[in-house]
C-alpha cells in the first residue's frame, strides 16, 4: 500500500476514535467511521494507542535539538566561510548588565567590580561585532535544553575560572546552578537540563611539583620542577569524562606567568635545563621551550581523551591568549589600567613574549589537529577581541587579599559581566553551528 495513503488513513481513523471518545460513555464504544458501513467495537487502550500516535505525529515537537557536530570549515571553528566571529569591533551596547550579583551566585570577588566600588559601568555597555555579520547573544535557554544531558570542562589558571565563572552566569538567566566542589576542580550543575560546567585548576597544564618555596638563593619566587612531556593528571585523568573540553592559555605570556617563575624542566625522566633556576652546569633555556612542550603535552592529552575506546568523543577547544593591559608601569610596581572605552582596531599593540605565545599556540593547535583525525579540534581565537578591551580589567576594583597576592591592579583577568561574556558568545556559537 502507498505509504502516504496509509499515513493519511490512520490519521482519519485515530480523529475518528478521538471524536467517539468525548461523546462515549461505556468502555466498549461503538464508532462510525466515515467510511461507508464500517463499525468497528474499539477498546479504551486502542483508544489511548491513537491519542499517542495523534500526540507525535501533529503536535508539535518543542525540543531542541541536539548540539550538531562543529565544522571546522575555516580551521578555526568560527562559523561559514563568509564571516570571520573573531575579527572585528566593539560597538556600543545600551542594554543593561547581562546578569548582576543577584542572578549569579558564582561571580568571584576578584571579578565583581560593581560590588568593588567601579564608579563607572560603561565597561558592560560594548558587544562585540564580527565584521560582515552579526555574533548573536548567547541564549542560555536554547543552549542547555540542546546541550541536555552534556558537560563541559575549562582548564588552566585563573583566566580559565574566569571565563568558566561567566559561561556559568550566562546560564544561569535560565536556571539556577547547584555548585560542587573538591580539592582539584570547582564544578556547577543544571539539574533540570543535566548539564555540567567544572573548572580544573593547572596554571602549568603539565606536572609540576614545587621543589623548593624559598627559591633560587632565598629569593622569595618558589622553584618549580616542570615535566613537560607528562600532562596534570589531575585534568587529563579526567577530560574523556567530558563532552567539552576548553584548554585556556591563561596568562602564559604575560609577565606574572608561572612560567616566569624559577623552573627546572624534565622530559622522559632527565633534566633538559631550566628556566631562572642559578643553578652550575643546567642550560638557562628560553621561555619559549617550556611554553610551547607543556601546551603541545597538553593539547595531545585533550585530544586523546576522547579517542574511540576511552569513552564518548570529546570535543576540545583552545581559547588562546588575552592580553594583559598594564600601562605607565609593570604588573608588580605602578601598572595600571584606567582607560573607560574600548579601543579601534590595531588599537593595542602585544609585546613580544605575547606574540610569540600566540603564535606557538597557533602552531600547536594545527599540529594537534594534523595528528588527531579522531578528535574534534576548535580554536577559539579571542585574542584580538579582548586586546581590545583594557577598560574591561578590575583594576583596583576588586577583592584584594595583600596576605595572599601582592597585585593590588588587576590588570589580567575581566570583570564580570563584562568583556569575557563575549569570549562564550563566541563558544557557544561554535557549538550551535
Amino acid at each position: 500500500m502507498n505509504n502516504e495513503y496509509f499515513h493519511a488513513e490512520s490519521l482519519i481513523y485515530c480523529y475518528s476514535l478521538v471524536l467517539g471518545f468525548f461523546f462515549a460513555k461505556m468502555k466498549f464504544l461503538e464508532i462510525k467511521l466515515p467510511y461507508p458501513a464500517i463499525h468497528c467495537a474499539v477498546s479504551a487502550g486502542l483508544l489511548a494507542t491513537c491519542l499517542l500516535i495523534l500526540a507525535v505525529v501533529i503536535l508539535p515537537d518543542h525540543r531542541e535539538p541536539p548540539l550538531p557536530p562543529v565544522a571546522t570549515d575555516d580551521g578555526h571553528g568560527g562559523g561559514n566561510l563568509s564571516c570571520n566571529i573573531f575579527q572585528g569591533e566593539w560597538v556600543p551596547d545600551p542594554g543593561t548588565p547581562r546578569y548582576t550579583t543577584e542572578i549569579c551566585p558564582v561571580i568571584h570577588g576578584h571579578y565583581d567590580c560593581a560590588r568593588y566600588g567601579r564608579p563607572d559601568l560603561g565597561f558592560v555597555r560594548w558587544r562585540w561585532r564580527p565584521a560582515g555579520c552579526e555574533l548573536p547573544r548567547l541564549d542560555a535557554a536554547r543552549f542547555l535544553r540542546a546541550a541536555r544531558g552534556r558537560s563541559m570542562a575549562f582548564v588552566g589558571d585563573s583566566l580559565a575560572r574566569n571565563q568558566m565563572h561567566s559561561l556559568v552566569c550566562l546560564l544561569a538567566r535560565a536556571e539556577r546552578p547547584s555548585p560542587w566542589t573538591n580539592a582539584t576542580r570547582h564544578a556547577y550543575r543544571f539539574g533540570r537540563h543535566g548539564f555540567t560546567v567544572a573548572s580544573f585548576w593547572s596554571p602549568f597544564l603539565v606536572r609540576a611539583v614545587e621543589a623548593d618555596p624559598d627559591g633560587p638563593k632565598g629569593s622569595g619566587a618558589s622553584l618549580w620542577n616542570l615535566h613537560l612531556d607528562e600532562p596534570d593528571a589531575g585534568w587529563a585523568a579526567r577530560a574523556g569524562e567530558f563532552d567539552y573540553v576548553v584548554v585556556s592559555a591563561g596568562s602564559w605570556a604575560g609577565s606574572n606567568s608561572r612560567f616566569f617563575r624559577p623552573s627546572v624542566f624534565h622530559e622522559r625522566g632527565r633534566l633538559v635545563g631550566c628556566n631562572g633556576c642559578l643553578a652550575p652546569n643546567v642550560t638557562d633555556l628560553t621561555l619559549r621551550y617550556p611554553l610551547r612542550k607543556a601546551f603541545r603535552t597538553a593539547l595531545r592529552a585533550a585530544a586523546v581523551a576522547g579517542l574511540p575506546g576511552r569513552g564518548a568523543r570529546t570535543t576540545v577547544v583552545v581559547r588562546t591568549l588575552s592580553p594583559s593591559h598594564y600601562e605607565n608601569g609593570t604588573w608588580n610596581e605602578d601598572g595600571d589600567c584606567a582607560r573607560t572605552r574600548p579601543l579601534a582596531r590595531g588599537g593595542w599593540e602585544m609585546n613580544a613574549v605575547e606574540k610569540e605565545m600566540y603564535a606557538i599556540q597557533a602552531e600547536e593547535f594545527a599540529a594537534a589537529g594534523r595528528e588527531g583525525k579522531d578528535a574534534r579540534m576548535l580554536l577559539l581565537d579571542a585574542t584580538e577581541a579582548m586586546a581590545l578591551r583594557p577598560d574591561a580589567h578590575p583594576s583596583k576594583y576588586r577583592l584584594w587579599q595583600p596576605d595572599r597576592f601582592n597585585v593590588s591592579r588587576d590588570c589580567l583577568h575581566w570583570c564580570l559581566p563584562g568583556a569575557m561574556d563575549a569570549c562564550n558568545d563566541m563558544l557557544i556559537h561554535m557549538l550551535l553551528h
